[in-house]
């Protein structure tokens, strides 16, 4: 399997996320959305410091990539698209919807099976909700997300031009859909139309379940609408919700190898237990 399909790979993701990085938390300094008990020199030496070690994880596991597993698909000739010999401008916005679908499904079921739970809870024990919010993903979640997204793009036959497009777009929303910024109501009203924004986005990080357990999207909005899983506003307004899990809210468990250690360590309550608000009666 090559190294890449594409020998700028690697620089055009590095770009991309240090300049989208970069513009979101200069955005969060000029106009943020929520005051911030916990500031950043608390929060984003984890929070970054995970990035570094899902990357270097990543790159041993998966050497090639999403993109090279694209490249030998379509050097064999397997998946759906290169089967039917799909011209590229059908088979790259098909691929783009499908991996999203894909991720929408798998983030569901982070929620739902609790050993996923145990992995996935590190992103929703963040005590704020900003862009680092966004990258903060436990490496083994991020292992089992890398061989899902594979075994697509091979069921798929994605394009590799695709899957590279994907992976920028899915890693550029996240960063902007966790953003503590603040958008106009009208603007929120029509671009939450076609990408999930951050205040959509921060319902998902309510300490509620119910909350919790919708707008599961990263990317795009209208899983969510299709799948019934939306919910436009939390109860509590977003000045006056409580962001996170009700276990690790020690500002000692920001710490990185505490966040690495999450999913190993319980309290011994279910995770119904962990849910002050309960389900909707």
């Amino acid at each position: 399997m090559p190294d890449s399909a594409f020998p700028a790979e690697p620089v055009v993701r590095l770009a991309a996320f240090v300049g989208i990085l970069a513009a979101m938390a200069l955005w969060e300094v000029l106009a943020p959305r929520r005051p911030q008990a916990i500031g950043r020199r608390a929060r984003w030496p984890g929070n970054l410091g995970v990035v570094v070690v899902d990357t270097l994880v990543v790159r041993v596991l998966f050497p090639a990539g999403a993109v090279g597993v694209a490249m030998l698909a379509q050097a064999r000739g397997w998946g759906l698209f290169n089967l039917v010999q799909a011209p590229g401008w059908a088979a790259v916005p098909l691929s783009v919807l499908l991996l999203d679908l894909a991720i929408y499904t798998q983030h569901v079921a982070f929620h739902v099976v609790p050993v996923l739970w145990r992995l996935h809870r590190m992103h929703h024990a963040d005590l704020e909700f900003d862009v680092t919010t966004g990258v903060r993903f436990h490496p083994v979640e991020i292992v089992l997300s890398m061989a899902i997204k594979s075994a697509v793009v091979l069921a798929l036959g994605a394009p590799p031009l695709a899957v590279l497009a994907f992976e920028v777009l899915l890693n550029a929303t996240s960063m902007f859909n966790h953003g503590n910024v603040r958008l106009p109501e009208w603007v929120d009203r029509i671009l939450r139309l076609i990408v999930v924004t951050p205040e959509m986005h921060r319902v998902h990080h309510s300490i509620l379940r119910r909350e919790t357990d919708s707008n599961f999207g990263f990317n795009l909005p209208c899983w969510d609408r299709l799948f019934g899983t939306y919910r436009a506003q939390p109860e509590a307004g977003h000045e006056r919700m409580t962001l996170g899990i009700d276990r690790f809210r020690d500002p000692g468990e920001l710490r990185l190898d505490r966040m690495l250690l999450q999913p190993f360590r319980d309290d011994g309550r279910s995770r119904d237990a962990t849910d002050q608000g309960a389900r909707s009666p």
